[in-house]
């Protein structure tokens, strides 16, 4: 093995219709890279940084895993926002280049691969604890799930009905729709007529916007219905005006809200070297992009060594003592992590922190019993 530099390799969509995260999640990883340089490397080694462009198109984002296997012979991959985006550096990355892979989105659960390793939350994560807890807060019973077509929404969307139904309550509709879908109309007038108290979003961009629109011209939040979209942080609030979305509840693993100090520190720092629209935010996975790097390092200090499977047995129970949102750690064989979960309300254009879920396990499949 070359005792030159270490080799990472991110994937980030940089532009597309996914560039608003994709930017952010690219500016994360240059910052802990450089971070962990400038304090002498990992090893005693410097890491070199192979970042590509995925163009939200997961073709490309399949070709540059390959690329980066290939070509750069990269130690360990990061990256991928889209679930149909994992699935597609997952085939040259894992399958056939069998790489070490750490996915940072909050994303549907249910990824159990020996050589993959996810930082963002999961259902567990998310939809247990918000629903049960807006159902009781509100009163709410009836539920709609509007949703884009792919693994993610159709995944979630059994959570949710699982979940909506323990507690006494119904879904009353749920739809499917291309991503790049706008005329919502007939979803809407569903909406409206059917008694809908609660809409459960899992639209997302390109077709996003149009919807969120649409529902609050038909005046669904104005007559007292309530907007929930798990993914939602402070880089889409920018992309939609804020009437549209106000008093939607969200529930990730960070908000700028988080006033702990560490998160603040953090968010100080990326704001003075990244400042503009691309946001440090968790819906974005940059939250799971700086824990995956982290726990990544931690993980290779303490195995001494680059050597994968070394590097694996380490990060199965790598921690990190501080984090955006609070310290986070693997659970040991889930290949999941444990972190803190928030509920968030969007206020005026912010979202303000309405419940602290504490840490919350991710409740995914245990290694070798897929």
């Amino acid at each position: 093995m070359k005792e030159s530099s270490i080799k990472v390799g991110v994937i980030a969509d940089q532009t597309g219709a996914l560039s608003f995260m994709g930017i952010a999640n690219a500016n994360v990883a240059k910052m802990v890279i450089n971070d962990i340089n400038a304090k002498g490397g990992l090893l005693g080694r410097q890491i070199d940084l192979y970042l590509e462009d995925s163009e939200t198109t997961d073709s490309v984002a399949e070709a540059k895993a390959d690329k980066l296997v290939q070509q750069h012979q990269v130690d360990v991959i990061f990256g991928g926002i889209y679930s149909s985006t994992r699935q597609a550096i997952k085939g040259p990355a894992v399958v056939n280049g069998k790489k070490l892979y750490i996915y940072p989105e909050q994303y549907e659960g249910q990824e159990c691969d020996p050589l993959i390793f996810c930082t963002g939350p999961v259902p567990a994560q998310q939809v247990e604890p918000l629903l049960p807890w807006l159902m009781q807060q509100t009163g709410a019973k009836k539920f709609y799930l509007p949703s884009a077509d792919y693994i993610w929404p159709h995944t979630m969307n059994k959570k949710v009905r699982q979940v909506v139904t323990a507690n006494g309550g119904a879904i009353v509709g749920e739809e499917y729709f291309p991503l790049d879908h706008t005329d919502y109309s007939k979803t809407i007038d569903n909406i409206m007529s059917s008694g809908t108290e609660v809409v459960f979003n899992t639209i997302v961009p390109p077709g996003l916007t149009s919807f969120l629109e649409q529902l609050y011209d038909a005046g669904f939040t104005k007559q007292g219905g309530y907007l929930v979209c798990t993914y939602f942080d402070e880089n889409f609030l920018n992309l939609v005006p804020a009437a549209h979305v106000e008093g939607l509840y969200s529930c990730l693993d960070y908000y700028q809200n988080v006033s702990d100090p560490f998160s603040k520190k953090l968010i100080n720092q990326y704001d003075k070297l990244y400042p503009g629209s691309a946001k440090f935010t968790a819906g974005s996975a940059c939250s799971g992009m700086y824990r995956g790097l982290r726990l990544w390092e931690a993980a290779v200090k303490e195995a001494g060594s680059l050597q994968q499977v070394d590097v694996i047995t380490a990060l199965d129970h790598a921690k990190i003592a501080e984090g955006p949102g609070g310290p986070a750690e693997m659970v040991p064989g889930q290949h999941h992590a444990r972190m803190n979960m928030y509920i968030a309300q969007s206020k005026n254009g912010n979202f303000e922190i309405v419940k602290s879920l504490g840490v919350i396990n991710p409740k995914e499949c245990m290694q070798g019993t897929k």
